[in-house]
């Protein structure tokens, strides 16, 4: 049996993993250190959050924790649930709760989530990325030159980007594409703020565009339940 991971932010309740009856004792923090250790031992993790049981409860804490993959997320939730782990009592481990009325967005993945998530399934040297073309789209010498700008008219950094993402073992190629602008407070700042302005929006115009490309990918995963 197929399954069909896209790279974008995980919502359907087949990935996500409620975990209650976790101890008292541990910090918020180290409980989300220790669910992450055990659990990113069945697959990727997108998330993991931790929250203190309700006032009315017993003392404790519970948790979510979102797969990439229904697969991963169902071996974990029968290998973990009634388990010990990493505590003196046993937890609870359920799939999410489906709620059929609800249609989920699916909302893109940020480049540095994507290119983990490709060096997970494919490797270190299973894929790359080639920039083919960054450039600049900004006026700011027009913008400074040009007495009839409106004074409310704010000068702004803007660079258009395209990329390639290969992935030579299966003779596969995607292209992404991206415009980003990043607005300037004024153009009396220095050369060098200027300069670490035009870097950052050089940087966020490859990331949106890396991005995009990934976007048009889906990995398909084989094998069994």
């Amino acid at each position: 049996m197929a399954e069909l991971v896209p790279f974008a932010v995980p919502t359907g309740s087949d990935k996500t993993l409620l975990v209650w009856a976790l101890s008292a004792g541990p910090t918020a923090e180290a409980l989300q250190h220790s669910l992450f250790t055990v659990f990113s031992q069945f697959g990727l993790l997108y998330s993991v959050r931790v929250f203190p049981n309700a006032a009315v409860a017993s003392p404790g804490f519970s948790a979510i924790i979102k797969f990439y993959s229904a697969r991963e997320a169902q071996r974990a939730q029968k290998a973990c649930d009634g388990k010990l782990l990493f505590q003196a009592s046993p937890v609870k481990v359920r799939l999410g709760t489906r709620h059929k009325a609800v249609l989920h967005h699916t909302l893109p993945l940020a480049s540095s989530r994507c290119q983990e998530l490709a060096n997970y399934y494919f490797g270190f040297q299973g894929w790359s990325k080639r920039i083919i073309k960054l450039q600049e789209l900004s006026d700011l010498e027009e913008k400074e030159n040009d007495d009839l700008v409106a004074p409310l008219e704010k000068p702004s950094l803007k660079f258009f980007c395209a990329v390639e993402v290969v992935l030579p073992l299966y003779e596969c190629r995607s292209h992404g594409t991206a415009i980003v602008e990043e607005p300037m407070e004024k153009l009396e700042e220095g050369p060098l703020s200027i300069l670490t302005k035009r870097r950052t929006a050089q940087k966020h115009a490859i990331q949106r565009a890396l991005s995009d490309a990934f976007q048009k990918l889906c990995i398909v995963v084989l094998g069994q339940l």
